[in-house]
């Protein structure tokens, strides 16, 4: 009988922020699969640490940070076959993903791969956005209202079209792509109603107005903006 393989999300970084479900599984796993950048270290790994039962057995993932797809389409290529080895030999994987799996996660890869040929089981994780959200103190939508989710990487134009037809907005991986942003809100009026979260539910978190944000940004950075005073009342 072949393994079953998790694919489970560990929430926005703070390891309390975990569900139970995530928790038990991979306390009891003894074969665990997670990503890295190629070179250093697994930020997902970081988050479960205190949960991975001690002779487990790791199987890490090198991803590169490219702008170019086939790097890490080939990094999920080898993960996928040594999962698939596992998952051949008996064991079940967890397989830890920082995040929620489906929402922007590198799960999703793997899960391209797999499903069709074993038993996956997806467990949710809180998302960066519920986690920015809270820490910023600021509700997102409330009755009929929509919420946007934007990637940082979009063009400049895209961007700016994008803001303009929507009520509520969570820009995404906002990193490199900083200065375009804040250029295109700035250019919108719309500074005064951004909030900026870096790292959230983590030591280093940083939330501020979007004015008041840093020069540069991590990977791990959202730009909240909610147009109009007070919408949830």
């Amino acid at each position: 009988m072949a393994g079953k393989l998790y694919g489970v999300g560990l929430g926005p970084g703070d390891p309390e922020l975990m569900t139970l479900r995530a928790h038990r599984l991979i306390a009891g796993a003894t074969v665990v699969a997670y990503p890295a950048l190629a070179g250093g270290e697994s930020f997902a790994r970081a988050i479960a640490a205190g949960a991975i039962a001690p002779g487990a057995r790791e199987i890490v993932m090198d991803v590169p940070m490219s702008v170019e797809r086939a790097p890490a389409q080939a990094a999920y290529d080898r993960g996928a076959a040594e999962i698939a080895d596992a998952l051949d030999g008996g064991d079940n994987v967890v397989c830890l993903c920082e995040g929620d799996p489906f929402f922007y996660g590198s799960f999703m890869y793997l899960f391209a791969r797999l499903s069709g040929r074993y038993e996956v089981e997806v467990v949710p994780g809180v998302t960066s956005i519920a986690a920015c959200a809270a820490r910023a103190g600021r509700p997102l939508v409330a009755r009929n209202e929509r919420l946007t989710v934007l990637p940082g990487p979009l063009p400049e134009a895209e961007l700016r079209a994008r803001i303009e037809g929507a009520e509520s907005v969570a820009i995404m991986k906002v990193g490199r792509h900083l200065a375009k942003i804040r250029g295109v809100i700035e250019g919108l009026g719309l500074t005064a109603e951004a909030v900026y979260v870096e790292r959230a539910s983590l030591a280093e978190e940083i939330v501020c107005p979007l004015a008041q944000a840093p020069e540069k940004a991590p990977y791990f950075s959202m730009i909240l903006l909610t147009k109009g005073a007070d919408p949830w009342l």
